[in-house]
């Protein structure tokens, strides 16, 4: 049970609207109706407005969430991308697993993912990037793309924090960390 009670249906019919366009029509998330019950903090989480596609492709941006989430032990947050997203994203058993017990260079990551974990983990480690760490990224990725990668640990850190903050049940349906 949530430290923080979580709305239960029938919701309002504006946060009903709300559920349903993030979830597309699936039940909406513990984390979501925690939120949702309280305005400023649900108005401020959807403002986030990282909830889209963005710049980079589906799995460069389920890379930096997956591993951001891992590396903040955040399993409700891991698990539920990794149900929802990874097959989408492209992602296989063994880069998923790479997420939460693999290195910045593990062999199942391109390069250009090698550059993204890196950055991952310098920014959930330091909070910033080095000159080469920086470099690096630029190889592969423009500025647009980096701004979002940026947020995206952000965000999703602060999703974490949330999510084991309240001590959100684990979703029935999301995947669960890898035994170690």
């Amino acid at each position: 049970m949530s430290r923080i009670a979580a709305l239960t249906p029938p919701y309002a019919p504006d946060i009903q609207a709300q559920f349903d366009r993030i979830m597309r029509g699936a039940p909406p998330l513990t984390l979501f109706r925690v939120m949702a019950g309280h305005d400023r903090a649900w108005e401020k989480f959807r403002a986030g407005s990282l909830l889209d596609r963005g710049p980079l492709s589906l799995r460069e941006r389920e890379i930096v969430i997956d591993r951001t989430c891992a590396l903040s032990a955040c399993e409700y947050e891991w698990g539920v991308h990794v149900s929802v997203f990874a097959q989408g994203a492209g992602l296989g058993a063994e880069e998923i697993r790479a997420t939460v017990l693999g290195s910045a260079d593990a062999p199942c990551w391109s390069s250009a993912e090698r550059a993204l974990i890196a950055a991952v983990d310098a920014f959930h480690h330091r909070s910033t990037l080095r000159e080469g760490e920086f470099a690096e990224l630029k190889t592969h990725y423009d500025d647009d793309q980096i701004l979002e990668i940026i947020l995206l640990c952000g965000f999703y850190r602060t999703v974490s924090y949330l999510a084991n903050g309240l001590a959100l049940p684990l979703e029935d349906k999301a995947e669960r960390f890898p035994a170690g």
